[in-house]
């Protein structure tokens, strides 16, 4: 009963703070602000070793579609070649268009290879927008905002609540995502240019991560016993 009750309550604990953190760091701009010069909906990429978009990016690109407010919303996937050949941009881009029959406007950034340099690239794809939403796991988006507003102060000012959080969507996988992004958080927040630099060390752990597929455990060959051939039958 006891290990029942802790996966219960890590549970719980990743739901209520996936919650929260989607609602913090937002700038003044909500649904019923008129925003003139449209909206623009960055979708944050996930390592990804391809040739399709996996489970991370998959999810990234539903909840950036359905976080779009207006028809004419301007759709930008962010995130460069990290895990494998082809940017994370390209992988989330083409399951929009390829599952979910997108056709908006759509704008791709296929160099960044850190959260920092998201912004830090899709900041001129964004800066002539009104409204400004960002897009990833819960955390993660909230990561990226905490680095808008360091970046570009007058921008956070129009970030808008994305709709990356759902009660009970990839349930069993939050805790760790969770718990990883916390992490991640902090140090961003508290160790002196793990933001801006922390790409250098992390993109290799990225790829091996990205890269790790469960091996089928080899049969070594039978070896066969050697002859043994008595004295007699030699003779």
């Amino acid at each position: 009963m006891r290990a029942v009750g802790v996966v219960v309550g890590a549970l719980a604990a990743a739901e209520v703070v996936s919650w929260a953190a989607s609602y913090c760091l937002l700038g003044e701009v909500d649904d019923a602000v008129a925003v003139p010069r449209g909206e623009a909906v960055v979708v944050l990429g996930h390592a990804d070793p391809g040739p399709i978009a996996g489970r991370d990016n998959r999810q990234r690109v539903r909840a950036g579609l359905r976080s779009r407010r207006l028809p004419d919303s301007r759709l930008i996937f962010s995130g460069g070649a990290v895990a494998g050949p082809v940017p994370e941009a390209e992988l989330m881009a083409r399951h929009a268009t390829d599952r979910f029959g997108y056709a908006g406007p759509l704008e791709l950034e296929t160099t960044s290879r850190s959260t920092w340099e998201n912004i830090a690239a899709v900041i001129p794809m964004i800066e002539d927008a009104d409204r400004i939403i960002i897009v990833s796991e819960p955390v993660h988006a909230l990561k990226a905002r905490l680095f808008l507003r360091r970046q570009r102060p007058d921008l956070a000012a129009r970030l808008a609540r994305a709709r990356d959080y759902r009660a009970g969507e990839y349930l069993l996988h939050k805790p760790a995502v969770v718990a990883l992004g916390l992490v991640d958080l902090g140090l961003s927040v508290w160790v002196p240019g793990w933001a801006r630099n922390s790409a250098n060390g992390l993109a290799g752990v990225r790829r091996l991560l990205a890269r790790v597929q469960p091996k089928r455990a080899r049969k070594s060959p039978r070896r066969s016993s050697p002859s043994v051939i008595s004295s007699r039958a030699a003779a």
